[in-house]
Formats: C-alpha cells, structure tokens, sequence
C-alpha cells in the first residue's frame, strides 16, 4: 500500500490516526487483515482487535468464497475510531459510583446494613442478585476508593466507619519502616569466619537451618557438624520464634564437650535474632551467611534434603515427637557416608572424641 503521509509519525504502543487510515485503505483496496499489519509494521492481533473493536466482527471472518473480503470500507470509520481509543484512555476515568446512582444506592445500602457487609461480599453479591445486569459491576478495590481516594469519594466518607476496621485513612499494606534489612556487624559475617572453620581441620563448627512444613507454621531445626556430618534436631512443635529457636539450641549443644562447640553458620532468618544470648550460654561463636548464599551452608542444605525423605515438604511438621526426631537423626547419623571413607557420622563423631580423651 502506499504510505498516506510523507512523514511517518512516532509508532507508540497504541495505534494512531494515521495508521488508522492505512486499515481503512487496506480495507477498502480487500487486503487482508495479514496484509494491513505487515504494511503497518504491526502484529495481525493488533489490526483485528481494532476492527472488531469499530467493525463488528464481519471483516474478520474469510469470506466463504476464499476470496477477497468484500466488507464495506464505509464501516469502519478511522476518525470515530481515534475519537473513541482517545475517549477510552482518557484520565483521570470517573468513579462508577459516581455516574450509577443505582449501584451506588445498593453500595451505601449493603455497608449500612445491620449486617455491615465488607466490600468483598457486596462485588460478589451483586452477581446473584443483578445476573444480567452489565452495570451493576464494581470491584472490592472500587468501593475501597470512593471511600477512601480523594477526588474519586463517591460514597460519604462517614461510610467508612461502617467498615469492619472502621478507619477514616486507609491503612498501607506495606509501611517504609515496616521491614528493614537487618544490619548485622561485619564481625559476624560469613567473610570474618576463621580459615580453620572452612577447611574443616577442626571439629566443633555446625552449620543451622530450619526446615519449614505446609505455610511455614511448623518447623523443625537441624544443626550439623561441618566434619563429622552429626546431625541434631531441634523440637519446636509450637514455633519457630526466635526465643524458642535459641533454647532448643542451647538445649542441644550443651549435651556435648566443650570441644565440640565452637562456632555456628546460620542465615540471616529471623529465628536467630536471639543469636547474642546463644553466644552467652553456650560459647558458640555465630556467624551469618550472605543473603540468598545457601551455599555458604552446603553441608546444611544437603542434609536438609535427606530429611525430606523423612519430612516431605506440605505437611505439618508439629505432629513428630522429639522421640520422633531423635530416631531420624539416629537414622541419618547411623548412615555410611561416602565423604567420610564410608564411616558413619557417629563413628567419625566418637573417634573424635576418643582422640580428645
């Protein structure tokens, strides 16, 4: 086809008059909707979204004869279409309360009611009671914002206390203070841990974790020894807050030698915000990997997997005893492991011992 205008206009994301144009030439010269978009540089999906948007649906259909299309060019209109792609993006839109006084006067009603019903139940409810009513339509987030959005308060602002919070602001789902990243000291770093920690020349250093169940609201806590590979769980049948999480760590390593606690790798979870007192009742120096580097626990994280065999994911992990936890570690402890020759992690475990005796 040949171009309308000798300069080509900025090609944006939506169509403009002149290529507009160029569809009603296509259309009147029988191209198909093919053709238009490749003359216009434009995906098909584009051309016929536009006229079946202005048209109806006759153009896009092929022709039963398998030949030209014959729609009449006069029914699609370049001009009326631009008038009606500029009305539709227009902003800002006014508030559908504001312009239905029916469906406003079910809103107010149903927010008012004795029931003081939420603005989720009245969207929903308007489907069953208005089925083949279009304009008694509204989103929960529509009604939230002519209570709330200035400029758009369909409603009476006095409705709000009809909500079951029954706040006259909204309130931010995210706060900027809310979460913050944690600042923990370069000291505690993965980066400041001893060069004796990560060649494992030195028993004594455990890495941490937790393994979570369906939604996160259980959990069970691991501790491995970096060189032996001797596992210990943690019992948190509760939580998993950082109170509990710190005495069940104490609990446990409080059973073995002083020689065997030395140092613990955790990640930056908030489970060991509690890491200070950790310190102080078990001598244990904590360190902290980087975020997002499970790697930096490599002995944890492959553990942790072979617990999973034990402990598969979505299931609730509050229901296994201690009992329950002392027999799996008994189990995996009991386990050859090829990185150790093939011994097990308790007897590489109780050799060390017997050497520090």
């Amino acid at each position: 086809m040949p171009p309308l205008c000798l300069v080509e206009p900025v090609k944006t994301r939506y169509l403009n008059i002149a290529e507009r144009e160029k569809i009603h030439a296509g259309i009147s010269a029988g191209f198909s909707i093919r053709d238009i978009a490749e003359g216009l540089g434009r995906a098909p999906s584009t051309v016929s979204r536009e006229l079946v948007a202005n048209m109806g649906q006759q153009y896009c259909r092929a022709p039963a004869s398998g030949g030209r299309h014959r729609s009449r060019p006069w029914d699609y209109s370049p001009h009326l279409a631009q008038q009606r792609a500029d009305a539709t993006a227009a902003r800002p839109k006014p508030a559908k309360l504001a312009v239905n006084p029916r469906l406003r006067a079910y809103v107010q009603e149903k927010l008012t009611c004795p029931e003081r019903w939420s603005p989720e139940q009245i969207s929903h409810r308007l489907v069953i009671d208005f089925p083949d009513d279009e304009q008694m339509r509204i989103s929960p987030e529509g009604i939230y914002q002519s209570l709330y959005v200035q400029g758009r308060g369909a409603l009476r602002r006095e409705l709000t206390v009809c909500l079951r919070t029954g706040r006259a602001v909204r309130k931010p789902h995210r706060q900027p203070d809310q979460r913050r990243t944690r600042q923990i000291p370069a000291e505690l770093m993965i980066s400041a841990r001893p060069a004796e920690i990560n060649d494992r020349a030195v028993p004594g250093h455990w890495e941490g974790d937790l393994i979570t169940g369906t939604a996160n609201k259980s959990a069970i806590g691991t501790l491995v020894e970096r060189s032996t590979r001797f596992v210990l769980l943690l019992h948190l049948p509760a939580d998993h807050r950082a109170e509990t999480v710190r005495d069940q760590i104490a609990a446990q390593i409080l059973t073995l030698p002083a020689a065997l606690r030395r140092s613990l790798t955790w990640d930056q979870g908030a489970e060991l915000a509690q890491h200070a007192q950790i310190s102080i009742d078990t001598d244990l120096a904590i360190y902290f990997c980087d975020p997002h580097s499970p790697w930096q626990r490599g002995t944890n994280e492959n553990t942790n997997g072979l617990l999973r065999q034990y402990f598969p994911k979505a299931t609730d992990l509050s229901v296994h005893s201690a009992d329950d936890l002392a027999e799996v570690a008994a189990g995996l402890n009991g386990r050859p492991r090829k990185t150790l020759g093939w011994r097990t992690p308790a007897e590489a475990l109780n050799q060390l011992l017997s050497t520090a005796s």
